[in-house]
Order: C-alpha cells, then structure tokens, then sequence
C-alpha cells in the first residue's frame, strides 16, 4: 500500500509538475518520504502512523491533505 501510493504521487506529480522528489525511508518498514522542497509528502502504514503521530509533533504546521 505504502509503495502504491508514493509511486502513484511521483508518477502524477512528474507529469503535472515534472518534479523529483527525494525520497526518504521504504516501503518494507512502512514509511515513506517524499520531499519536493516545498511540500513534504508522508506516507505510513497504519501501524507506523499510531507510532510516529506526526500530528502531534507538528501541531502547529498546516495540513493540506489528510488521506486515511
């Protein structure tokens, strides 16, 4: 699911935008990365989502898009 996922948003934001991003963590260990500058892009798995609970590290940054 992680691998699907990030490998849909880089193949579509290269055809709209022909960005590469660089690309932290993997799909085997449930996380991924995806830094276009601007716009950071995490992917977990549902059990490294609960474990990292990026929200709250980041409570005071904006979210744009919450996909569950």
């Amino acid at each position: 699911m992680v691998n699907a996922l990030t490998k849909a948003v880089r193949k579509k934001v290269k055809q709209e935008y022909g960005l590469n991003p660089q690309v932290e963590g993997e799909a085997s260990a449930g996380w991924m990365l995806l830094d276009y500058g601007d716009l950071i892009l995490h992917v977990f798995s549902p059990d490294r989502r609960e474990f990292y609970r990026l929200e709250e590290l980041w409570s005071e940054g904006k979210t744009v898009l919450h996909v569950q």
